[in-house]
């Protein structure tokens, strides 16, 4: 924005004046939210709402990566370049991406990060970014909990028709032929670290890795635990309670 001095406001009506503080008393206050949760906890499910209902937008780290290689960018360049060679993208390429996106429009009201950060330095990188781009903190992190058994089942029970997407699960929305898409009739697969073995490999890591991050803002009194093994609705309902009061 313009340099705040009284030579400024004078330019301005006092019926505009008072029209921009009232939008901004009225405007919801930004909110950043972290949502943390194994694959199949009901992250995916609940992060649309949650940008619905206070107009944030949803950064889910993987896709901005893609985003950002794809159009170029130069974060998206220096990614591109570190993925060739077979790299991790460093914690300073996922921060400036983030950096990128926050200062969008649609990130005016705050925003939802999905998958970062995963470490206690990202975390620290990603405060530090936040309080030098001046879009204020994060508000509320909420990990989703779910039984390991709970997620093995639900998602090594996922089919998918490759052709149309449509998905079915063997227990909770099978086909009518088993292992057959209803419209077409041709055979559903399955994504190969869908598999239970892979899978509890990769829960393990998770919570190996989630803990110490979790513990981090638990400590500045911004984590929630909420139980994912339940209806949406119901899970809706406790991340509205927990963002109202945020």
């Amino acid at each position: 924005g313009e340099p705040c001095t009284m030579e400024a406001l004078k330019g301005i009506s006092t019926v505009d004046l008072l029209s921009e503080i009232k939008r901004r008393l009225e405007a919801p206050p930004r909110k950043n939210i972290i949502l943390v949760g194994p694959p199949g906890c009901g992250k995916g499910t609940q992060a649309p709402v949650i940008k619905e209902k206070f107009g944030l937008c949803h950064l889910a780290t993987g896709d901005l990566l893609r985003a950002a290689v794809a159009a170029g960018t130069d974060m998206g360049k220096k990614a591109k370049a570190v993925m060739e060679s077979g790299g991790l993208v460093s914690d300073e390429i996922v921060i400036g991406i983030i950096k990128d996106n926050i200062g969008a429009p649609e990130c005016s009201n705050g925003f939802i990060l999905d998958g970062f950060p995963r470490t206690v330095p990202q975390a620290e990188k990603l405060d530090e970014m936040l309080t030098s781009e001046g879009v204020g903190k994060i508000d509320s992190v909420i990990e989703f909990k779910v039984p390991d058994e709970v997620l093995v089942e639900r998602i090594c029970g996922r089919m998918v028709h490759a052709a149309s997407g449509r998905s079915y699960h063997e227990k909770f929305a099978p086909p009518k032929v088993p292992g057959l898409d209803d419209e077409t009739g041709e055979p559903l697969m399955k994504r190969k670290d869908d598999n239970e073995e892979a899978l509890k490999k990769r829960l393990s890591q998770f919570h190996a890795q989630t803990k110490p991050v979790v513990d981090y803002y638990a400590k500045q009194g911004l984590y929630s635990p909420i139980n994912g093994d339940q209806k949406s609705e119901t899970v809706k309902a406790i991340i509205a309670g927990i963002l109202d009061k945020a």
